[in-house]
């Protein structure tokens, strides 16, 4: 069993960053294929990046996703954010170490950080 707790998001206007951070609880964190997901208002959730280079399309560059296996933390550099950036985004584990963005492939989920862009 894996438990996830995510941290740093905010409120930030365009243009700014913020780093998301996810803490994973866990003696076998680094087997874990791990990877953010968001969610706006009234949407479907939708990915945003696995470990270590897989990333969603929309990013073009924008988003970084890294990880520590020594402090069991995966992390999510935002930059250049804009308005549509604003959902709520969650960390998510695989026990599988197949990279894919499909949310059902993810089996432990942590409860989201709200990230609200301002213009």
């Amino acid at each position: 069993q894996v438990q996830l707790v995510e941290s740093g998001g905010g409120l930030v206007q365009a243009g700014g960053s913020l780093r998301l951070s996810c803490a994973a609880s866990g003696r076998t964190f680094s087997t874990y294929t791990m990877a953010w997901f968001r969610q706006a208002a009234g949407k479907e959730r939708e990915f945003v990046a696995a470990s270590n280079t897989y990333y969603a399309n929309f990013m073009k560059g924008r988003f970084t996703i890294s990880r520590d296996n020594a402090k069991n933390t995966v992390y999510l550099q935002m930059n250049s954010l804009k308005p549509e950036d604003t959902a709520v985004y969650y960390c998510a584990a695989a026990e599988s170490p197949v990279v894919t963005s499909r949310p059902s492939r993810y089996d432990y989920w942590g409860r989201g950080t709200q990230v609200t862009v301002s213009s």
